[in-house]
């Protein structure tokens, strides 16, 4: 199998913009259990994670967030996504619903910035 689709295109970064990036991507890196690298000349700091199978999320600063829901989000998988979200929501995220369609369950979650996020129970 192929590591790119037929353009020649991998995965390499997810990027969210914040008014306060650096605060962000640390936010994740230590829910995450990940690392920051720092690029603030350039307004950009990404974060590595064993949980990201080689992928970044990526930080972007800027002066004001895209208003109104992301239109891309990012999905998470976990044991037990109950747990996952109560040490989330300790940690500064927001709960913002349960969701159930056809037998699969998710929680939608929002980070410090409001960017939603989805947990599952192991995809």
């Amino acid at each position: 199998m192929s590591d790119t689709g037929p353009a020649g295109l991998k995965l390499a970064t997810v990027s969210i913009d914040s008014a306060d990036a650096e605060a962000l991507a640390r936010w994740w890196a230590n829910v995450l259990g990940g690392t920051v690298g720092a690029f603030p000349e350039a307004g950009f700091w990404n974060l590595t994670a064993d949980c990201l199978d080689g992928h970044y999320l990526g930080f972007n600063q800027v002066e004001q967030p895209t208003p109104g829901k992301n239109r891309i989000h990012l999905d998470f998988s976990a044991p037990d996504s109950a747990a996952a979200a109560a040490a989330l929501v300790a940690a500064g995220a927001e709960l913002i619903r349960d969701n159930e369609f056809q037998g699969l369950a998710w929680v939608t979650m929002a980070d410090p910035d409001g960017n939603l996020f989805d947990i599952t129970d192991g995809i």
